[in-house]
């Protein structure tokens, strides 16, 4: 008696299907991952051909001048003759010049003067700015407190120094309508620091002003009528709300404020040239003056790693108190 095997039913549903595509993958013989394999590579290459011009213009312009000027500190080179190791000579040759104390001196007054300026400007007018006002005027209070930092800074101060002269200068014509006499604002250590610092904030404190701006926008609407449930208006309603949660924004600012304000050069050099004296000689004047007039390159790089180091130092101070002082949402 002979049996005869039924035929093998071919695999119905889901799990048929699924079955069937894992042998038809299996016999493929991974195409499929080579495909993708290869697809990977040529992303990660286009990639890096569009990194590659940023990369390059980096390390041209400005990791390769880093480690050239702290080599060049340790050497005395005028670019006639070849450069002669002197190891820290330059270092303490600096630390004692007078001139170089002064401009440093002057320069963290500068500092603390002008950024303490800029920022109370700045965020001043951000509040003025966010109250209650027509959405144009509040457009065009932003374009013009910003239009000054799109200018070139040199213009400006030749610009500002005919402005504060004391023979013709428009400042002093609007004093003697009002029975003060002439000021010498330019050729005083007083009168011309106080000029530096006035066109120095009055340049820059635009871009601060739009970071306040931005902080500003991002605190909830009902915060403040929380605080205002709470009797906190006015002042009280600043003092309780809005600083306290602006603070991650004060912190930016006043990192970028500092750094901007110690690196000072066009406005003092073009002002007052350094003067009266070394009055408003700032660092990076000594070191333009010592690279470009006296052909002193080691010791420029010198100050240059100096100043470098003070600016490192003060940001991490700044980060490291604003544990203390910075709340975030």
């Amino acid at each position: 008696m002979s049996t005869t095997t039924p035929p093998r039913e071919r695999p119905r549903g889901a799990a048929g299907r699924a079955r069937t595509t894992t042998a038809r993958t299996h016999g493929a013989g991974g195409t499929g991952g080579a495909a993708t394999t290869g697809s990977r590579h040529n992303q990660r290459w286009l990639a890096w051909i569009f990194l590659a011009p940023t990369i390059l213009g980096m390390g041209l312009f400005t990791l390769i001048p880093i480690v050239a000027s702290v080599v060049l500190a340790f050497f005395r080179w005028d670019i006639i003759s070849a450069p002669t190791f002197v190891g820290f000579n330059n270092f303490s040759e600096v630390v004692q010049d007078p001139t170089v104390r002064v401009s440093f001196l002057n320069t963290i007054v500068f500092v603390v003067v002008a950024v303490a300026l800029q920022l109370g400007l700045a965020l001043a007018l951000a509040v003025m700015v966010q109250e209650k006002m027509p959405a144009w005027l509040r457009v065009f209070f932003r374009s013009a407190f910003f239009f000054p930092l799109i200018l070139s800074a040199a213009s400006v101060s030749i610009f500002m120094r005919y402005l504060f002269n004391e023979q013709f200068g428009v400042v002093n014509w609007f004093l003697s309508l009002v029975g003060i006499p002439a000021v010498p604002w330019l050729t005083t250590p007083g009168g011309s620091a106080a000029v530096v610092i006035l066109v120095y904030v009055w340049q820059n404190f635009g871009f601060s002003f739009l970071l306040f701006i931005g902080g500003l926008a991002s605190i909830p609407v009902e915060t403040y009528e929380a605080a205002a449930i709470d009797g906190a208006t006015g002042w009280r309603k600043h003092l309780h709300v809005t600083l306290p949660l602006l603070s991650p924004t004060t912190l930016v600012a006043s990192v970028m404020a500092i750094i901007s304000a110690l690196q000072v050069f066009d406005q003092p050099y073009v002002l007052t040239r350094g003067g009266p004296g070394d009055s408003t000689r700032t660092a990076v004047m000594v070191i333009f003056e010592s690279a470009f007039q006296r052909l002193e390159f080691g010791q420029a790089s010198a100050i240059g790693v100096l100043l470098t180091l003070i600016i490192m130092a003060i940001t991490a101070a700044q980060f490291r108190l604003s544990k203390r002082f910075v709340f975030y949402q």
